[in-house]
């Protein structure tokens, strides 16, 4: 773990220094909440909708965030090309909400396995859909309630690590208990707070965060490193929350303090 430590730091400073720009093409209910975080975290936000604007932004950013919740006409067009442009050009992260619901939504999922993401990050059920839909593992329910999972972390875990092998990067399955793979080593980051399920945009912000430090690291710390952020600042601002509307102000704030050893500190374990 110490090795694993050691890369968080490295990577959350590479951030400061560099303050690197992840363009995201996401979910309309939550673009204010994913572009502050990733404000607060150290890196730049610009939100993408149109397709040439997403081959652009592939060409100058290092990295980008596709994330699938809130689908118009406009995204049959706009998200093949910027995925095909970022995996040949830069890197992407996936969060394929709802995941197995509407047919342009599977369309678009089947659609990635020929160009896929570095990084995926997902509740189970969300996991689950996406190994299955790729033909990666046999038959399992991976059902939604609307965005939510009816899946376990633990049940997901052989799909993660499936789903990272074949990507060549990481999974990170959210839950009461995260879990971040490379599909060789899966560690367990513990933290964060019950609030997350109560506000809109928890999980599309650590993606949109995910590839902030993917512009910096390789897929697995990326992960881990905005796995690790929310458990400790979701923990933290949960301390001084009075509900669901003070949190997220107290949640932005903990994420923009944190330091490097925060962050390499979280309560983590490989299992």
């Amino acid at each position: 773990m110490r090795e694993i430590r050691e890369a968080l730091i490295d990577a959350h400073r590479a951030v400061g220094k560099t303050n690197p720009v992840a363009p995201s093409i996401t979910n309309f209910v939550t673009v204010e909440f994913v572009a502050n975080a990733q404000l607060a975290i150290g890196g730049s936000a610009a939100m993408v909708y149109l397709p040439d604007e997403g081959e652009a932004m592939c060409r100058l950013a290092k990295s980008i965030y596709i994330n699938v919740g809130t689908l118009i006409p406009s995204h049959k067009e706009t998200v093949p090309r910027t995925v095909k442009c970022a995996r040949e050009n830069a890197a992407y992260v996936l969060d394929p909400v709802a995941a197995g619901m509407g047919d342009l939504r599977t369309e678009l999922l089947q659609y990635m396995k020929a160009y896929p993401p570095r990084i995926i990050r997902g509740n189970a059920s969300e996991i689950l859909t996406v190994a299955k839909l790729w033909g990666l593992i046999d038959g399992t329910s991976g059902k939604v309630r609307g965005v939510d999972a009816t899946e376990s972390v633990e049940t997901a875990r052989a799909a993660a690590e499936h789903l990272a092998a074949y990507i060549g990067g990481a999974v990170a399955v959210s839950g009461k208990e995260d879990l971040v793979t490379d599909g060789k080593r899966t560690v367990v980051s513990k933290g964060g707070s019950a609030y997350f399920t109560r506000i809109t945009g928890s999980g599309c912000s650590l993606g949109g965060v995910a590839a902030v430090y993917l512009a910096v690291a390789d897929p697995f710390v990326a992960a881990l490193a905005a796995t690790n952020a929310y458990n400790v600042a979701g923990k933290r601002a949960e301390a001084q929350a009075r509900g669901t509307a003070s949190f997220q102000v107290e949640f932005l704030d903990a994420l923009s303090n944190l330091t490097a050893e925060d962050i390499a500190a979280c309560e983590m374990e490989e299992v």
